[in-house]
């Protein structure tokens, strides 16, 4: 029997000063669990890395999009039929006010209200987060 592989990630809740959030739709994703779902970006925490660093390096790699990461949220574990996730997820706010973006691994992003989050199809582990900012 095969071991489902464990993996460390994060992921950012990124907030502008209007208190809008950033939401990632993915494309045509490796996991068909999570292909075409909104999240929250972020990634793979590596070897020797911090949360925070890899939070950080991952919007810079991602979306060339500098954050301040800033107090964690929650942590969620969440078992995918391919792989068991175990992520931390954090505050973030842009690094400067006039940041912009570019999607490299998603193919749509929109900034909406706490209140509008529910609307939208989510990855399965982003759900918790959700549902802990809509509260």
């Amino acid at each position: 029997m095969t071991e489902i592989p464990k993996i460390r990630v994060v992921a950012a809740v990124v907030v502008r000063a209007d208190g809008k959030i950033l939401c990632a739709r993915r494309g045509n994703a490796k996991n068909p669990c999570v292909a075409w779902k909104w999240e929250f970006p972020g990634g793979k925490i590596d070897a020797g890395e911090t949360a925070a660093a890899a939070l950080a390096r991952e919007l810079l790699e991602e979306m060339d999009f500098p954050v301040i990461v800033g107090e964690k949220i929650t942590t969620v574990c969440h078992s995918y039929p391919n792989c068991e996730i175990e992520m931390d997820a954090f505050f973030c706010v842009p690094a400067n006010a006039d940041a912009q973006f570019v999607l490299r691994e998603h193919v749509e992003a929109r900034w909406l209200a706490a209140s509008e989050l529910s609307a939208l199809d989510w990855a399965a582990a982003d759900l918790p987060i959700v549902k802990k900012l809509s509260a």
